[in-house]
């Protein structure tokens, strides 16, 4: 299954063209889910009928589904008042009912990751179309798996969990109590669930497709959306310019200034990335009708195309080249310059604004307001960090072998 996230800043039609693009792939053939996440219907209003926690089919090969937060939020609480119910009894507390919880902030995203790992994992399609939040929050949003499980990882390491045989015996020994094994066991199904979904994020079928309106605040959003996504070694395959004017508007009608701004920021990214164009309408496009007449493009039955800077560009959808994989390579320069290199590409990085902390096996990378925190693969684990250097847009971090730990014959 083929998994096409949208994303774009807030307020560009990004809703629209998910609408758009999933309906013109069910049109081309394609099996189609759309998953919708905003709380308000705009999905619904986009495709003319409503859509909500049931999957509804909008026409033959495309069904819609805008999964329900609260509903997903009174669930999980039931089930872990279901799992905690003798801890519960003991201390004498009362239940909470479904029907008096208000979802906390961070549900909806919850549900959004959920839905998304169960819709990719059921296989009942052929292409996933997700209408992501506008570019801060998703890329927030895509970060919280990897993010999760490290934390999860650090707090309760699974490989220092004693037996549970042995787990009283310890705690008199260490004169505190040690973790109940509900509490590894609820740790594993997280983990289980959290992982399931980074797969998803980081299947090679998985891309993300900017939509943003071609102008100076488009260019800034896009810049930024595409270093968080790149820092996360997530794929992209186009950048959907929305909402484009006519090129034969007057020239000294008001419309003068904004198409000097538009062709001035097509020309930037058809420099950069692989550019599509769909026309301002004239008016809020409502309806299958409409949606078609934007002429977005579709993911057609072969696999999603790779869309990097400087490889495949004007790539057509449904060329059959899998998206490559976004990987940090290491290069052995040891025989030339004594080092390793770990090469980590961030296209529109500023030097100035890169920041490197190592951390026992862990690097942590900051990228303007975007940070990640990696594990060293296992050859640089024995390495001392050299030095680094941002050479175009690709990072490139210096280990030198630490003699106490690097194999004697290398």
């Amino acid at each position: 299954m083929r998994t096409l996230l949208l994303t774009g800043p807030g307020g560009t039609g990004r809703t629209t063209l998910a609408a758009a693009t999933a309906l013109a792939a069910a049109r081309q053939g394609t099996r189609t889910l759309l998953l919708g996440t905003d709380r308000d219907d705009t999905l619904g209003a986009a495709l003319g009928m409503r859509t909500g926690p049931a999957p509804a089919l909008v026409e033959p090969r495309l069904t819609v589904w805008r999964p329900d937060p609260a509903q997903g939020f009174r669930d999980g609480l039931a089930a872990l008042q279901d799992r905690a119910a003798s801890a519960l009894d003991l201390f004498g507390a009362a239940r909470l009912d479904p029907e008096e919880l208000t979802p906390l902030p961070g549900a909806d995203d919850l549900a959004l990751l959920r839905a998304l790992r169960e819709a990719a994992l059921a296989e009942a399609h052929d292409l996933l179309v997700v209408d992501l939040p506008a570019a801060p929050r998703a890329l927030a949003l895509l970060a919280a798996p990897e993010e999760l499980r490290r934390c999860l990882r650090r707090l309760l390491p699974p490989e220092r969990q004693a037996a549970r045989a042995l787990r009283p015996v310890l705690g008199r020994l260490a004169g505190v109590p040690l973790p109940t094994g509900a509490l590894y066991e609820t740790a594993a199904r997280w983990e289980l669930e959290l992982a399931a979904t980074e797969a998803v994020l980081a299947d090679r079928n998985t891309v993300v497709r900017l939509v943003a309106e071609p102008g100076p605040a488009g260019a800034d959003a896009v810049r930024t959306a595409a270093l968080g996504l790149a820092l996360r070694g997530l794929r992209t395959d186009l950048l959907v310019a929305n909402r484009v004017l006519p090129e034969d508007a007057p020239a000294d009608s008001w419309l003068g200034g904004p198409l000097a701004q538009q062709r001035k920021t097509l020309a930037e990214w058809q420099g950069t990335y692989d550019v599509r164009t769909v026309p301002h309408l004239g008016r809020d496009p409502r309806g299958t009708d409409d949606l078609a007449a934007l002429g977005a493009p579709g993911a057609a039955p072969g696999a999603l195309p790779e869309a990097a800077p400087g490889a495949q560009q004007g790539a057509a959808p449904g060329d059959d080249a899998h998206a490559a994989p976004v990987e940090w390579t290491v290069t052995d320069r040891l025989a030339e310059d004594g080092v390793l290199v770990w090469s980590i590409p961030l296209p529109g990085a500023v030097r100035e604004q890169l920041d490197l902390v190592r951390r026992g096996d862990e690097l942590a990378v900051a990228a303007g307001p975007f940070r990640r925190t990696v594990p060293l693969p296992s050859a640089l684990r024995r390495c001392t960090v050299d030095g680094a250097a941002l050479r175009g847009d690709t990072l490139t971090v210096r280990f030198t072998p630490d003699p106490g730990l690097w194999p004697r014959g290398r």
